[in-house]
């Protein structure tokens, strides 16, 4: 066994003293995310959450970074158990989590319109009459595509009565139009372009054309981080805030934030089919207006009670913190 090295008194005493100096100078560090410590945020795939992994790579530093879940359940789990501490989510699945007393604030928007419904390119398929008895795949009853769907149905005066409901993972849901297990499925981007692309699906009905104020993905963040780390939230929604402005400035920045979210990193997803989203039409997703507008989501709200996935109205502040989008200053992107 080689001998154990002798410490001299007087290297104790500077190891001690520079342990001390290193304690005292912790406050002073910035309240930011550290590069040992980056802010987890949790997003689906989903073209809806593109601002997301832009905001990530143009905040630079490690301060945030991107965490890809597969499903809605598993992102709520993960924000209500406090395994992360934002997300990209449902809002009418926010509004329920609040209205239940989980610590949770909506505290921006991520997208606007992005959801389609899409039937087979060889079915008769053309209004939601010809889907009568037929088989409907949403992701869940939660999910504002379903709101969507209730609302295209409404405008024939049919009912969800009038359809057999599959309720199923977005990325599933193309394989599944394909091998006719469904009719039709309404989810958002990019599985409905997947299937447009690869030529066997069209879409019968775009939010861009019915619902040109959709919003379903909201930023989320847990109650105890903004109490603990305002500016932190602050730099989160400026970087979301710019992206949007960001990817709907030209083409050419959408390209570039394709060839990012496409990457392992983030959504790990063919890119060409992002692209498509971006490109057929460019209005299919937009990202630029992200406004918290009160009256949209007392809308989505009270057509949540209509579809039953809430039980009783949610007040507005109790899953809204409007302070940090009022206090905003969209985050310049440089990619």
């Amino acid at each position: 066994m080689p001998p154990v090295p002798s410490v001299s008194p007087a290297a104790l005493r500077r190891r001690t003293v520079l342990k001390a100096a290193a304690a005292t100078a912790l406050p002073l560090a910035s309240p930011l995310a550290t590069a040992a410590d980056p802010l987890v945020v949790g997003g689906l795939p989903v073209t809806c959450n593109l601002t997301l992994p832009v905001a990530c790579v143009a905040r630079g530093g490690n301060v945030f970074e991107y965490s890809k879940y597969s499903g809605w359940p598993e992102i709520k789990e993960s924000l209500m158990t406090g395994r992360i501490q934002a997300a990209f989510m449902l809002a009418p699945l926010v509004m329920d989590l609040a209205d239940k007393k989980i610590p949770v604030k909506i505290v921006s928007l991520g997208h606007r319109s992005g959801a389609v419904i899409m039937v087979r390119t060889d079915s008769a398929h053309r209004s939601f009459r010809d889907l009568t008895g037929k088989r409907i795949a949403i992701p869940s009853r939660f999910a504002v595509d379903y709101l969507f769907l209730r609302k295209m149905l409404a405008q024939e005066k049919m009912t969800p009565k009038d359809i057999q409901l599959v309720e199923m993972a977005p990325p599933d849901m193309p394989a599944a139009l394909y091998a006719k297990a469904v009719d039709a499925y309404c989810t958002g981007e990019p599985f409905g372009a997947a299937a447009q692309r690869a030529g066997y699906a069209r879409p019968i009905r775009m939010t861009r054309d019915e619902w040109r104020n959709y919003i379903c993905c909201v930023l989320t963040v847990r109650e105890e981080l903004i109490a603990k780390n305002r500016p932190l939230v602050q730099d989160l929604v400026n970087h979301v805030l710019g992206a949007g402005l960001w990817l709907d400035q030209k083409q050419d920045n959408r390209n570039k934030a394709v060839a990012i979210a496409a990457g392992r990193k983030y959504f790990n997803q063919d890119p060409n089919i992002i692209r498509f989203v971006m490109e057929n039409p460019v209005d299919r997703v937009t990202y630029g207006d992200l406004r918290m507008i009160r009256a949209e989501f007392e809308e989505l709200m009270q057509l949540s009670i209509e579809a039953g996935t809430l039980k009783a109205p949610v007040p507005y502040e109790k899953y809204m913190d409007e302070s940090f989008a009022k206090a905003a200053k969209a985050a310049p992107i440089s990619l």
